[in-house]
């Protein structure tokens, strides 16, 4: 039992090693060449664990072995267009000028209903408003909705304003983010200054945002009743 848990132990951190150095990508957002590594790699992790028998070192190299292999293949796909192709494919257009293309459906083997749902995914429940949809490589539709039913953006209204970064985490459960801080391109002296006049101390604060500007929102631990 001892030496299972051990092995479980090595396997799982060699496990996120490696999802780490393959990439961030979530599930549904996987290449084809990613996602079959990814169920292999799990496939072949099990093993050691489930069988004692099985040296440990049998399960440590395919796994090693498959991401080096990930991580090659991300390299030569940014020098090679064409590697990509074969190995993630291309996107498909399957709405063009509001025109759905059927003969690229087919072949996808994408039914009406997977449309659909794509683009209630997208809270479009008309297809009509659709003027270009395109099926990306991971799967997923992305969609351009004519010009009548997209968005007003501050743009169209003409109205102007600077543009700054969104609001950052700076302050965790009574922890600062040095990292967000000088992201913002504010100092601890700001945050202490801040905390100064808000007459509150670190530790109370369960989280605190702001943004490049100097707008900042504190939300305070909650008291513990006894």
């Amino acid at each position: 039992m001892t030496i299972i848990f051990i092995r479980a132990i090595i396997l799982y951190i060699l496990l996120i090693a490696s999802v780490r150095l393959m990439g961030k990508h979530q599930i549904g957002e996987l290449q084809p060449s990613e996602l079959a590594i990814t169920i292999l790699i799990s496939n072949i992790a099990t093993l050691p664990v489930e069988d004692p028998s099985i040296p440990l070192i049998t399960g440590l190299v395919p796994i090693l072995t498959l991401a080096s292999l990930d991580i090659l293949m991300s390299w030569a796909g940014i020098k090679s267009r064409t590697l990509r192709k074969i190995t993630c494919g291309k996107p498909v257009v399957i709405i063009n000028n509001g025109i759905i293309d059927q003969k690229q459906m087919k072949e996808l083997r994408f039914t009406s209903d997977d449309l659909i749902e794509a683009l209630h995914a997208q809270n479009i429940f008309d297809i009509n408003e659709v003027q270009f949809a395109v099926v990306e490589t991971t799967g997923s539709v992305s969609v351009y909705q004519k010009y009548d039913y997209r968005t007003v953006t501050n743009s169209d209204m003409n109205i102007k304003k600077r543009a700054v970064n969104p609001p950052a985490l700076i302050v965790d459960n009574g922890k600062i983010v040095n990292e967000a801080l000088n992201r913002i391109q504010l100092g601890q002296g700001w945050l202490f200054s801040i905390l100064k006049q808000e007459k509150t101390d670190i530790k109370d604060i369960f989280i605190m945002t702001a943004d490049p500007d100097g707008k900042y929102s504190i939300i305070k631990k909650e008291c513990k009743t006894k």
